[in-house]
């Protein structure tokens, strides 16, 4: 007997119909003989309108008293799945965040999970039920609701199948796995059998919507394969999963774009010991992750130092480095909420010369100005006008002749 973690996307349970779908979907898998754990997110939208509702009542919701509200909607979702369930003669339960033991820290909105303290899924699948968690959401030591961030439901499903010793974790969504591109701006993308845990991260991390990068990252380390498939198909996904081999022809095996891009400038910086810690200490109490970051070269003493937030992050992190740059004795700071990354990935193209000097071409064809590069053994990344990001996208696609290959 295997032991299955499923989770379902928003797409999936969208309304009662889907959710019945979902039910028998469970159902075949529990009869093979299968216990199975299912990670339910909230229903098509749910999110976004809880998110919008607040904003009605107040322009600046308190984080802990929203978290709590968009806990409800995966509240919504696993129940009416139970329902289902136990409607088609299945024994099953639902449990909340809480209930499933997902401790996590008190970053409200983006919580990391702390550990799964499983003894509650263990029993009842030990009673023969179908375990129905509502994702995206956990509870901190003081016992107050937290969320995991968009696409959180991916890392509550991964961290329970890790946690439980799952033989795999399985990712149902709208898209039958992942592609070189976004098949939905790309029709010619290709649909890849099997990734790399590296090089899914660096897909997840720099735009690819699929999967969240954390829950990668926890399938890397517990080394839990993820199966990312539809739900309205039976056509087989891509596994994410260690030990690839490297392609032969083009070592590019996809490219991800992401519009989430703002970026912020602190103007005229003294350039001695101890100013990047006087930056970006405050941001990082506050939570603001940070990607990109270039310091140009100093003259006299004075340097520019710019790096990249996501837009949502932006207002909150200006209010952090406006007093700051006061304090340091910097000329200003401005900001740019216009911009996108794109980005190519592929196991060993660091030592492969060639990569960035093709990509770079394929932008200057196009027109495309490059604000900031960025690499990883792995990944070149060029943030650009968020206008440009969808040319950029196909002209590398056709770059890279990413539409060829034989699907692995």
């Amino acid at each position: 007997m295997a032991l299955i973690v499923q989770k379902y996307g928003g797409s999936s349970v969208a309304d009662a119909e889907k959710i019945k779908n979902v039910a028998h979907r469970i159902i075949a898998t529990k009869e093979k003989g299968n216990q199975v754990v299912v990670v339910a997110s909230a229903m098509g939208k749910t999110t976004d309108e809880l998110i919008s509702l607040a904003r009605q009542v107040t322009e600046q919701p308190d984080e802990r008293e929203l978290d709590v509200l968009l806990s409800t909607g995966e509240a919504v979702s696993s129940t009416l799945l139970a329902m289902a369930l136990k409607s088609l003669g299945h024994d099953a339960i639902s449990l909340s965040g809480a209930q499933a033991g997902i401790r996590t820290d008190a970053a409200y909105s983006r919580a990391r999970i702390l550990t799964v303290e499983a003894h509650r899924i263990v029993k009842e699948l030990g009673e023969g039920k179908i375990v129905i968690v509502a994702g995206f959401q956990g509870i901190t030591q003081d016992m107050d609701i937290t969320t995991l961030g968009r696409g959180g439901s991916d890392t509550t499903a991964v961290a329970t199948a890790a946690s439980l010793g799952a033989e795999i974790c399985e990712i149902y969504t709208d898209v039958e796995g992942v592609y070189t591109a976004d098949p939905h701006l790309i029709p010619q993308a290709r649909k890849l059998k099997e990734l790399s845990y590296e090089e899914m991260l660096e897909l997840a991390a720099y735009g690819a919507k699929v999967l969240h990068p954390r829950s990668v990252e926890l399938g890397e380390l517990f080394n839990i394969p993820i199966l990312v498939a539809s739900s309205f198909t039976e056509s087989p996904g891509t596994l994410i999963h260690g030990g690839i081999p490297m392609e032969v022809h083009s070592k590019v095996r996809g490219i991800a774009h992401d519009l989430d891009v703002a970026k912020i400038t602190v103007l005229g910086v003294p350039d001695q010991p101890g100013i990047a810690t006087a930056i970006f200490e405050p941001l990082a109490k506050e939570n603001i992750s940070i990607d990109t970051i270039v310091q140009n070269a100093s003259v006299e003493r004075i340097t520019d130092l710019t790096f990249t937030v996501a837009k949502s992050d932006l207002d909150k992190a200006m209010r952090v480095v406006e007093p700051v740059t006061k304090s340091i004795g910097a000329r200003g700071c401005i900001a740019d909420a216009k911009l996108g990354k794109i980005s190519i990935i592929g196991t060993g193209m660091q030592n492969t010369p060639g990569y960035a000097a093709r990509m770079f071409s394929a932008l200057y064809e196009q027109g495309i100005n490059i604000e900031l590069i960025t690499t990883s053994e792995i990944r070149i990344t060029c943030i650009i006008d968020q206008s440009r990001v969808e040319d950029a996208l196909i002209a590398l696609h056709k770059a890279f002749e990413l539409e060829k290959g034989d699907g692995i």
